[in-house]
């Protein structure tokens, strides 16, 4: 029996609901079934008849190298889309050559190129689904059935060097030439007619065949187990870089190649300016069935070249690392890392390098990683330390912050304040468990109980310094992401002073902790790399210390400011201040970090605000007094002494405006401030007008 369907009807099964609704895709509507409009060709097939992707690319042996080079810069380029998060189907494999790359094997200079290229894809789709950090551009790891992998893309590189070791043999024929003067070349074919240009051809072909097999060389080194193969992984990406500017050389001579009005460089795929043959976007279109058809424009040939720049860069900050297992120093290095905005490949790179087989750098045990950050005796390699319970959350605790922090900054930041649930929950556990096993018995004579009990009370430190640490960085992502208005600025550096506050106590228990181990050792020999870590931790509770300083002194200016000018109010109009305080910090509060604050806990710490109390405390200058001292400590260590110039730079910005404010008085209504982030991303400068 035929039914008729009518507009707004839908065929659906008895589980179908609204919210099903929102991820349906509607047969025969243009924005979202892939296959209802296609242009172009039907298939493949049917675009080669048609000449599309001519094998050779011209019969003119000139037009072929100059449509060779347009291939393999345009495939650059669409390389670089796909990195961007864009599918394979719609970016590198709208090329027919590698959608059938048999046709090529006459032509070894593109059969070489598009093999590697292929190979070079599928490792970084393998490192890419292996981090798992494609769960934020989903569509990045999706095949849709394209040929990406073929028994011959293993030689590729032995194809790739002999055609390079041609173009190599034929360029320095032709600088032999010029030195002698002669008139032809012997023994070797030319790569095309004009003699006169066969020297710049040769160039502009060998610096992208080289880029393409050392970037391959790159990827390949870097999934290596336990980091083997960086040292040589940085060689390639520096051979990268000499060859990505020779490519960019090579735009001039070939743009006055081309016999065509050149369009603007933000829209050319190709150094040339031509349009690439070989390539038809619509061809993959009913591959994406399981997602609506998405317009990508692929990046221009210049943004390619940058795009790549930057990832080697990238890369080559990763190939840098020094493997320490010491995991206060690998927190640092990702978070700087994420400060230069890492896109997804190398991200992944990082996260593969740093958890490999449930081990940092599969190399050390987190159990292992856990107890050098315990200021004990050498109880690294304990079996019964390991098997703990406790230590084994911890373990994947820290497995999972490691990947989080690996991630884009919007979902690290998600991501950081639904964990801190779990690291609240380990830590009220190994309290419980504290007070349950040695409550009754804090005086025990038995080394091996009074150890355990040691043991114990300095992982819950740990614990609780570690929680506190993801805190921070959940409420300081919130400035980088722009998610607070200048009206909830006061209780964001307030809940930031009280976190940054309870850190640098678990910090300093942990110093204090250490130093009761080293007078326990007694006459022994002292262990010098501990005094220094020591010394470390101290200038670091010394930089936390300027930030709580910040934190308190932009709270309490804002709170006066409130108080006494009735600016840097919320508007009330949708929401209450209340509803905006659980909204930024609801997970914060379900973790209990820290325990007993509450938005009633910011109101009366608000309300008793004065400008009075603000100037005789001054914070801002208290922070002058500290960071001289920090500048030796962080002599060796030039990321940190950038960021105390920077709260140098605020402290003393912000120190100016409140002695404007007092001398005009924050009451004044000819008084306007506002808050710019000019020198730090997370602390803002107070601005002072008179209107």
């Amino acid at each position: 029996m035929l039914i008729d369907l009518q507009d707004g009807e839908l065929v659906h099964g008895e589980n179908f609901s609204l919210f099903a609704a929102m991820s349906a895709l509607e047969i025969m509507d243009p924005k979202m079934d892939s296959g209802i409009e296609r242009s172009g060709y039907n298939s493949i097939e049917e675009a080669i008849e048609d000449g599309v992707a001519p094998v050779p690319l011209s019969l003119d042996r000139t037009l072929d190298v100059q449509r060779s080079i347009d291939v393999m810069d345009h495939l650059f380029s669409c390389e670089a889309t796909w990195h961007k998060g864009h599918t394979l189907a719609q970016t590198v494999f709208t090329c027919i050559y590698l959608m059938r790359m048999e046709r090529t094997s006459s032509h070894a200079v593109l059969n070489s190129f598009c093999r590697t290229l292929r190979a070079t894809c599928n490792a970084i789709i393998s490192v890419v689904s292996t981090a798992r950090t494609h769960e934020e551009e989903d569509l990045f790891t999706m095949s849709f059935g394209l040929p990406l992998r073929d028994e011959q893309d293993d030689k590729c590189l032995s194809i790739l060097n002999s055609v390079e070791e041609t173009i190599s043999r034929q360029l320095r024929a032709c600088k032999a030439q010029a030195l002698s003067k002669k008139k032809t070349l012997e023994d070797l074919e030319s790569l095309q007619d004009k003699p006169d240009l066969e020297e710049d051809y040769c160039r502009s072909l060998l610096c992208r065949l080289r880029f393409r097999k050392h970037f391959y060389h790159v990827v390949m080194c870097m999934r290596k187990p336990h980091g083997r193969g960086l040292e040589l992984a940085r060689k390639h990406v520096a051979s990268c870089l000499n060859e990505l500017s020779l490519t960019l050389k090579s735009q001039e001579f070939l743009k006055s190649q081309s016999n065509i009005m050149l369009q603007a460089d933000e829209n050319c795929t190709t150094a040339s300016g031509c349009q690439p043959v070989g390539f038809d976007v619509s061809l993959n279109s009913r591959l994406l069935s399981p997602a609506p058809p998405r317009a990508v424009k692929v990046l221009s040939w210049s943004n390619a070249i940058r795009y790549f720049e930057k990832l080697l860069h990238d890369l080559d900050v990763i190939c840098a690392l020094s493997l320490d297992p010491v995991l206060e120093n690998v927190l640092h290095f990702t978070v700087q890392f994420q400060k230069s905005v890492p896109d997804l490949v190398p991200r992944a790179f990082l996260q593969t390098l740093l958890v490999q087989d449930g081990k940092l750098y599969g190399q050390n045990l987190f159990s292992d990683v856990i107890s050098r950050a315990l200021p004990l005796p050498d109880i690294i390699g304990d079996k019964e330390f390991q098997m703990n319970e406790f230590v084994v959350q911890l373990g994947q605790l820290v497995v999972n912050l490691l990947k989080i922090l690996c991630t884009n900054t919007a979902w690290q930041r998600r991501k950081l304040g639904k964990s801190l649930q779990d690291w609240s929950t380990v830590s009220i556990q190994l309290e419980l468990a504290l007070q349950r096993e040695f409550g009754e018995t804090r005086n025990v004579l038995h080394h091996e109980q009074n150890m355990c009990m040691r043991v114990s009370k300095q992982l819950l430190i740990w614990t609780q310094e570690h929680a506190y640490w993801v805190a921070s960085r959940f409420l300081t992502l919130g400035f980088e992401l722009d998610l607070y208005s200048p009206g909830e600025y006061c209780m964001v550096y307030w809940y930031m002073y009280v976190v940054f506050t309870k850190l640098i106590e678990k910090m300093q228990l942990r110093v204090l902790a250490s130093n009761e181990t080293s007078r326990r050792k007694g006459k022994k020999k002292r262990d010098h790399s501990k005094d220094s870590s020591r010394d470390m931790t101290f200038s670091s509770c010394l930089l936390l210390q300027c930030y709580v300083l910040l934190s308190e002194g932009l709270s309490m200016m804002l709170a006066v400011l409130r108080n006494e000018s009735r600016s840097f109010q919320l508007p009330s109009i949708f929401n209450t201040e209340q509803e905006r305080f659980m909204q930024h910090f609801d997970l914060l509060q379900k973790a209990r970090v820290p325990e007993h604050i509450s938005y009633y806990s910011f109101k009366e710490s608000s309300s008793r605000a004065g400008i009075t109390d603000l100037v005789k405390y001054n914070f801002f200058k208290e922070i002058q007094k500290i960071t001289p001292s920090l500048r030796g400590s962080f002599a060796s260590e030039p990321e940190k002494l950038v960021e105390l110039r920077r709260i140098e730079q605020v402290a003393e910005h912000n120190r100016i405006a409140l002695n404007i404010i007092n001398q005009v008085g924050p009451g004044d209504p000819s008084l306007r401030v506002s808050f710019e982030f000019t020198h730090h991303p997370h602390f803002a400068v107070a601005i002072v007008k008179r209107s």
